[in-house]
């Protein structure tokens, strides 16, 4: 992989889709990041997406829409983290955060913990736990300024997976490739028993669209980040099993 070039094109993919300006040291570990996931997915299964340019767009610019989303100086956790997808660039773009990177597979969360230190980004604790039984431990509950997943689960059963780590007055900021607005309106019942009515009220649905050049080819695909602001405590209830999850969405 050419340095030169893959700067060239993370550049240019994140002033089309973002107001996002890498400085050099950044532009540095974004370039080391890609070099070991491709690497390391030789003998680990982390990504389908294998080629520079998807990657780029895939990975790093669709982590990075959600950016701007944070404020400055707070926490987030990024359940169900694979990869390190968006923990990883977000970290290296907003140093400011403090970011859980949480999954329930443990050679992942060894990846994402040694890639963190190998970037020297000292602004993300990775941890191997399932969501639900994380959430119930007194420390974590509602213990986070926002929360994010990507590609994990449909939003329903996200909401339950979600929502009991964030403060009251916090965030969670979901990120969904496409049918979010049907999610949406099945997700009503569980964000009004989990955050409450009010936040159901206060739940915004931003429409983005992912652009750029892959292989040549020019693509544009929809993207939706669904933010939602907990106005009331979840009921402790709340997270259930995830077999009960799974079967009985809310």
């Amino acid at each position: 992989m050419d340095k030169i070039i893959f700067i060239e094109k993370l550049n240019k993919a994140l002033k089309e889709n973002t107001s996002t300006v890498l400085t050099s040291e950044q532009q540095e570990q974004m370039f080391n990041l890609v070099e070991r996931l491709v690497e390391v997915n030789k003998v680990m299964n982390l990504t389908a997406i294998t080629d520079e340019d998807g990657i780029i767009l895939r990975h790093l610019v669709d982590s990075l829409l959600i950016s701007e989303h944070f404020e400055p100086n707070s926490t987030l956790i990024d359940v169900g983290c694979g990869a390190g997808f968006p923990s990883l660039p977000l970290a290296i773009v907003r140093p400011d955060l403090k970011i859980t990177a949480l999954d329930s597979t443990e050679k992942r969360i060894r990846y994402v913990s040694e890639t963190a230190e190998i970037l020297g980004l000292t602004n993300v604790s990775a941890v191997a736990a399932r969501a639900e039984e994380f959430a119930n431990l007194p420390q974590n509950r509602e213990n986070f300024d926002y929360a994010t997943a990507r590609a994990v689960a449909s939003l329903p059963i996200l909401c339950e997976l979600t929502i009991p780590f964030v403060k009251v007055g916090g965030k969670l900021v979901a990120m969904k490739a496409k049918g979010a607005n049907d999610e949406f309106e099945m997700s009503r019942s569980a964000i009004r028993q989990l955050a409450g009515a009010n936040s159901l009220e206060n739940t915004t649905l931003v429409e983005k669209t992912l652009c750029g050049e892959i292989n040549g080819e020019q693509i544009a695909e929809n993207r939706t980040v669904v933010v939602m602001n907990k106005l009331s405590s979840t009921s402790k209830r709340f997270p259930r099993k995830f077999a009960q999850i799974k079967k009985t969405p809310l």
